[in-house]
């Protein structure tokens, strides 16, 4: 199993780590998806039966007030979760499927630092979700 990245986050933000919260912490650091709350639960009682859902929105909802987990919403009516971001990466999301995928790409950041230079700002932060469906044959010609 992967570090667990959250818990160490929690512990070293003074946060009370009580086993439960261990379990979701766990299940976030090692996603590899983007899971909505209802997801970490199901993946959280397979940890431990005795975990609500109330706890794991609850656990949830703190980490995500300390900075540790970052929501998104991806068109699809449900709020989802991932570790917050060390390394910067943008979004493309498969409307169709759901499916994500993280992405990073140098021209974009270059271009969004003009754009908010030419409009007399400097950019401290963004993000950028794009929404696509996958091609058909006859689109890739």
């Amino acid at each position: 199993m992967p570090e667990n990245r959250i818990e160490r986050l929690c512990v070293e933000k003074g946060m009370k780590m009580t086993e439960q919260r261990r379990v979701v912490a766990r299940v976030l650091s090692s996603a590899e998806d983007h899971p909505d709350v209802e997801e970490v639960y199901r993946r959280a009682s397979e940890l431990d039966r005795r975990i609500s859902i109330a706890t794991v929105y609850r656990t949830v909802r703190l980490f995500e007030e300390a900075g540790i987990v970052e929501r998104h919403d991806f068109g699809d009516g449900r709020s989802r979760y991932e570790e917050a971001a060390g390394n910067h990466h943008d979004h493309l999301i498969d409307i169709q499927s759901g499916a994500v995928v993280e992405f990073q790409n140098e021209e974009i950041e270059k271009l969004q630092k003009k754009i908010a230079e030419q409009h007399g700002m400097k950019l401290v932060g963004h993000r950028l979700e794009l929404y696509g469906v996958p091609l058909k044959r006859d689109d890739k010609k």
